[in-house]
């Protein structure tokens, strides 16, 4: 994960459940907010497979089912992990400002 990027504020912390992922729109890029413990990670939010939105799927664990296809990815490293998705997903930073969540993304 590449942090020279823009730090961008998406989401209080109180508002990601664990297990329930969070589809937002954060500078143009469609993420996808996910909770697992005390760690959170952040993804592209499109499926490199039939652009469905993956906040919409099944996590389970560290992977995040399509709801569309049922294709797979690691949330930790955008792994394309099952067919019928090949292409991984972006992954981008994440860090905790206080109560607020904050994801690097691209400029």
């Amino acid at each position: 994960m590449n942090t020279n990027g823009t730090w961008h504020a998406a989401a209080a912390v109180e508002d990601l459940r664990e297990g329930e992922p969070l589809g937002l729109e954060i500078a143009g890029f469609h993420v996808a907010l996910y909770r697992i413990g005390k760690q959170f990670y952040a993804t592209g939010n499109i499926c490199t497979h039939a652009d469905a939105l993956l906040s919409d799927g099944t996590l389970d664990g560290c992977e995040i089912e399509c709801p569309l296809h049922m294709g797979r990815f690691d949330i930790r490293s955008g792994e394309a992990l099952t067919s019928p998705v090949e292409i991984d997903i972006p992954t981008y930073p994440v860090r905790v400002a206080g109560d607020q969540l904050e994801v690097c993304l691209p400029p």
